[in-house]
């Protein structure tokens, strides 16, 4: 069961700690690119905000987005603003989040997110920690994995396993720091696509490391060349 109630708490914490960071930028450096391709530190601001209003959109029983285009414009226009415009519009919005979750509602209903994804209410906190803590690792500013919650990271990485259990194209993988273990990708029993079954349906790659490293990979965040691989090679895993 979610606690959405923790989990709003620990949104709140999260987004404390990227607006201490991010306040001790400058408009220049706000400017300068973040670690996500074709993304300036500044787009990453502007997405956290927006993703606030759309997750509010998203409890109150509104589209999230209006559109995929309409997403993307928003972004591109409010990445350039200044340092503090950009603090402001992340304070308000997270209020307004925090204040959508505080409302009295049915968090065992069934809400819309992009590209016709369903989850339950109850989960949408979470799904706002993983952006507030994820992108604050991704503006390059002194906050990586290693810092990332320890609840947060293994709830992040099940949370990954899960997402990518059943996928046809990444092989039955089992994913261990050496102390918890997740399982994802095709069902041990084969069953991949036409052709893949067989000796290579059945067979069961495992990969180890530290959980920041295992996050890193499953999240896209790094290359995965840190970890051991055993019974095959580091499965590709599809865009999230």
């Amino acid at each position: 069961m979610n606690d959405h109630v923790r989990d709003l708490a620990s949104v709140r914490d999260a987004t404390e700690r990227l607006l201490t960071a991010v306040a001790k930028l400058d408009n220049q450096s706000v400017a300068e690119p973040s670690r996500l391709p074709g993304w300036s530190r500044g787009h990453v601001l502007a997405h956290l905000a927006r993703n606030a209003d759309a997750l509010v959109n998203v409890l109150e029983g509104r589209p999230m987005y209006v559109s995929g285009d309409a997403r993307d414009t928003d972004i591109e226009r409010d990445a350039p603003r200044p340092l503090e415009t950009q603090l402001t519009d992340l304070r308000e919005s997270a209020a307004r989040f925090q204040e959508a979750g505080a409302a009295p509602a049915d968090w065992s209903r069934t809400v819309e997110l992009r590209n016709g994804v369903t989850d339950t209410a109850s989960r949408v906190p979470f799904r706002r920690w993983v952006e507030v803590e994820l992108h604050h690792v991704d503006l390059g500013i002194g906050y990586e994995l290693e810092d990332l919650p320890e609840e947060f990271v293994e709830r992040e990485i099940a949370f990954l396993a899960a997402r990518f259990h059943g996928h046809p194209e990444v092989p039955h993988t089992r994913v261990t720091d050496g102390t918890r273990a997740w399982s994802t990708g095709r069902d041990s029993g084969g069953g991949g696509p036409e052709g893949a079954a067989g000796a290579e349906g059945h067979r069961e790659v495992t990969v180890s490391g530290p959980a920041p490293d295992l996050l890193g990979w499953l999240a896209g965040r790094r290359d995965g060349t840190t970890l051991r691989v055993d019974g095959g090679l580091l499965p590709a895993l599809p865009p999230l």
